[in-house]
């Protein structure tokens, strides 16, 4: 039986996002901005949890349909058999989004999406009140230009809370983000890949699980283990699987720095906790003095801005020492991401590639310097 699936990413990362999509052996059927959706079996679901690295939720489909007025919401939700998927018990609260259409009140769509589930559960199990005392079933909506898609999410937790860094950080760069960076950053073996601005450590992690082949979700659970929905062995399948496909050695190595000690002290823990400490140098240094020592290396990183750590000032004379001081690492590539949209003009260079990427709903820009000699 084929099923459904959607995952959802930060915008600027469906091309990413649908390449693992690919290579994990799903068929893509559909993708917009922020979203992708494909067919896979019903072990699908564990397999796509487990393994994708740049998406931030994932859901179970159930049904696509037009509607324009309140009475076609409800007509197209109450012809799915939501039986099929939610017990008698079970929570099914209900949110999502509306772009473009119609109907775009969020509120009365929930209210409206509810009072049909709820109406054809009933009618189907003899209550006239849904007790809602077990399980959750997160029902999700998405409007996009009058087209309803009506989903159940799968995972819980998002996908980019990977787990290895702390909640109390207050990290400005989602996991997922990171993962892409590096991934835009082509690392290799043999060269180093150094983030001089390291903050928790994410970059560094990321680009390290992926060279160690260590899956995102392979010691995390998800919310769809405890639907029912899919094959129970097929979460504990899915992530045996991966850590079976995972590197014990690899010639990748990567240095993470900061001149605040409190965050090499995160960094650190952060990168025991992912598994990924053996090929981390983590240590406390200024970032307008490191040195190529006769190593290849890449810069990726994510340098502080003016409504973070410091003024605005002091943010661009730092981007101006970067412009000064990087070009010294004669052939390394650099690639920085911020949301200064002048940042080019302040390092004094002009990049070979600017990749407009978001992180949340915030607008950055990732520029790409490939070439580097003095």
């Amino acid at each position: 039986m084929e099923y459904l699936y959607t995952a959802t990413c930060l915008f600027g990362l469906e091309g990413l996002l649908g390449q693992e999509i690919d290579d994990l052996g799903f068929r893509r059927v559909e993708t917009i901005d922020g979203r992708i959706t494909f067919a896979g079996d019903e072990n699908g679901a564990a397999t796509a949890a487990v393994n994708l690295r740049f998406a931030e939720r994932l859901y179970l489909h159930i049904t696509s349909y037009t509607a324009r007025t309140f009475t076609e919401l409800f007509d197209g939700a109450s012809d799915v058999p939501w039986e099929d998927y939610i017990p008698k018990n079970g929570q099914f609260p209900v949110k999502g989004h509306s772009i473009k259409s119609t109907l775009f009140s969020v509120p009365d769509c929930q209210k409206i999406l509810k009072k049909s589930l709820a109406v054809r559960l009933g009618r189907h199990y003899g209550v006239k009140f849904m007790p809602e005392t077990g399980d959750l079933y997160q029902v999700e909506f998405f409007i996009l230009k009058d087209k309803v898609s009506l989903m159940i999410d799968i995972t819980g937790t998002p996908l980019h809370k990977r787990g290895y860094r702390p909640e109390r950080v207050t990290a400005p760069l989602r996991e997922t983000l990171a993962a892409a960076l590096a991934k835009l950053s082509r690392p290799r073996e043999d060269v180093l890949l150094w983030d001089p601005f390291c903050g928790s450590g994410t970059i560094a992690i990321e680009a390290a699980m992926m060279m160690k082949n260590i899956a995102p979700g392979a010691r995390l659970r998800f919310s769809g283990e405890a639907t029912g929905l899919f094959p129970a062995n097929s979460w504990n399948d899915a992530r045996e699987a991966a850590i079976a496909a995972e590197l014990t050695e690899t010639g990748f190595r990567a240095r993470a720095t900061d001149i605040n000690p409190e965050c090499v002290r995160i960094a650190g823990d952060s990168a025991k906790r992912a598994g990924v400490s053996d090929i981390i140098e983590i240590f406390e240094k200024d970032a307008l003095t490191i040195e190529t020592g006769g190593m290849r290396g890449t810069i990726v990183t994510n340098p502080p801005y003016g409504e973070r750590l410091m003024t605005v000032d002091t943010a661009e004379q730092l981007y101006r020492d970067m412009g000064s001081h990087f070009k010294t690492l004669d052939r390394w590539q650099i690639y920085v991401i911020t949301q200064n949209e002048d940042f080019a003009q302040l390092y004094g260079r002009r990049p070979d590639k600017v990749r407009k990427l978001y992180n949340g709903m915030i607008p950055c820009y990732f520029y790409q310097f490939f070439k580097n000699n003095k």
